[in-house]
């Protein structure tokens, strides 16, 4: 009897053995395809021998010197290497060990900035249903994550949810594309007025939204329109690139191709590929300078915050992503994978829409394509399809709750940038088997 406690204490999983390019093997010696890169985060696939590289020199100079004592080489050159491909104005890094890690420290560097320019009363945070912004207390009070909220929400602080900007489910059939995207912008305002504008700190949203949604884009000029609202009412954009961010959506900072420049971006994830915890909170000079030049310290911290080994990880990613020009093959393999997915499943009856941008897609199961009707959700499609999945040597990434938190299944796929054609046909034949053998129907 194993005395880990897991996440599921029901089942019983397999040992992983090793990790080789985009497959995983169990000590059995069974080979998976890492569909999903896990949750988003092997986006250079398994052992990568610059990273581990970087990883054993690292190790044989320093592996921790805690931050309130001493800054780090590796960390410094990893603020350094994400400040050059930034937005605008974010040239401040603060390196932690997660999303969940990065989304509190996003939460509370936006609160302190209003109590050192004298704007106390503005503690409201504004969020959108069906996001997902991590699992600690406080990112779990800012995301729609029903299913995840539910049994602690005594204990959440109180947040603002507006709708998704989610064509597929929320696009009337009387409104066109443009005025869908300015509808579900202007909740925003309508909710700021509610509030009262004063009260109001941040809004915070996913470029592209991942696990809850299933890598659902947003509309051109969506977020151009959250920028003029926050801009109106002095309140800060945060961009939740946690996983869809470090090359996902085929740019390295998604909110990069909405023409925006926020004031907060999260990331984590793709930024350490899954060779060490890492993840960082970027803001912008302003921010950092309110604090820098008021109380002149950041009243936030974690023990292993800006580690040398994970930021040595970090750099190695980076290097990686840039030397082998892998944004440029994210674009390219994506639209090779988006091809194969329409192919096998564009027609299929229970698959309703095929979304997504670079190597980050999402396909929604529905009982009806002519309705959107989701199943039932005690037929468990989401629960069903990881298992057969499984079973046929692939690791993809589905969930339940699509449409409220309850229904509604998806399935998320983000397979690593170095994924070959060959092995896209490999995922996408083996994903269809087990679709086939849960739902005893094929699209041919």
């Amino acid at each position: 009897m194993s005395k880990v406690f897991s996440r599921n204490s029901r089942i019983q999983l397999p040992t992983v053995a090793r990790g080789e390019g985009v497959y995983l093997y169990d000590k059995e010696g069974k080979q998976y395809l890492d569909g999903s890169g896990g949750a988003a985060v092997s986006s250079l696939g398994h052992s990568n021998e610059r990273i581990i590289t970087a990883l054993n020199t690292q190790l044989e100079k320093l592996a921790f010197a805690h931050t309130g004592f001493f800054t780090s080489e590796s960390a410094e050159l990893l603020a350094e290497l994400l400040v050059k491909k930034a937005p605008k104005g974010l040239e401040k890094v603060y390196l932690v060990s997660g999303g969940s890690e990065a989304i509190e420290a996003a939460i509370k560097v936006a609160r302190q900035y209003f109590l050192e320019t004298e704007q106390p009363q503005r503690s409201r945070i504004i969020a959108r249903r069906q996001s997902y912004h991590g699992n600690t207390l406080g990112a779990l009070a800012v995301g729609g994550n029903m299913w995840r909220r539910r049994q602690f929400a005594p204990l959440l602080i109180d947040t603002s949810h507006i709708s998704p900007c989610f064509v597929y489910h929320g696009l009337h059939p009387w409104e066109t594309v443009e005025q869908y995207s300015q509808r579900t912008a202007n909740e925003l305002e309508q909710e700021i007025l509610r509030l009262g504008s004063e009260n109001v700190m941040a809004f915070i949203a996913e470029p592209v939204v991942g696990a809850t949604l299933g890598a659902v884009p947003p509309t051109s000029g969506y977020f151009r329109s959250i920028r003029k609202i926050c801009d109106k009412y002095g309140i800060l954009f945060i961009a939740d690139e946690v996983m869809c961010g470090a090359g996902r959506t085929g740019s390295f900072f998604a909110i990069d191709q909405e023409k925006v420049i926020p004031d907060i971006i999260t990331m984590a994830k793709g930024l350490g590929a899954g060779y060490q915890p890492l993840g960082a909170m970027m803001c912008q000079n302003y921010i950092h300078d309110a604090i820098a030049t008021g109380s002149g310290f950041f009243q936030h911290g974690h023990t292993y915050q800006g580690h040398p080994m994970a930021a040595a990880a970090g750099v190695a990613v980076l290097e990686e992503i840039e030397e082998k020009g892998l944004i440029d093959r994210v674009n390219r393999t994506g639209k090779y994978l988006r091809s194969a997915l329409e192919d096998r499943f564009g027609q299929h009856p229970h698959i309703g829409d095929i979304r997504g941008r670079g190597l980050f897609f999402g396909l929604e199961f529905v009982a009806d394509r002519e309705t959107n009707e989701p199943f039932n959700p005690e037929a468990n499609i989401a629960g069903k399809l990881k298992s057969a999945a499984m079973s046929k040597g692939l690791i993809c990434y589905p969930m339940q709750g699509t449409i409220n938190g309850t229904c509604g299944d998806h399935v998320l796929l983000a397979p690593a940038y170095i994924i070959s054609e060959d092995q896209i046909e490999e995922l996408v034949e083996k994903l269809a088997s087990a679709v086939t053998g849960i739902l005893g129907v094929t699209d041919r």
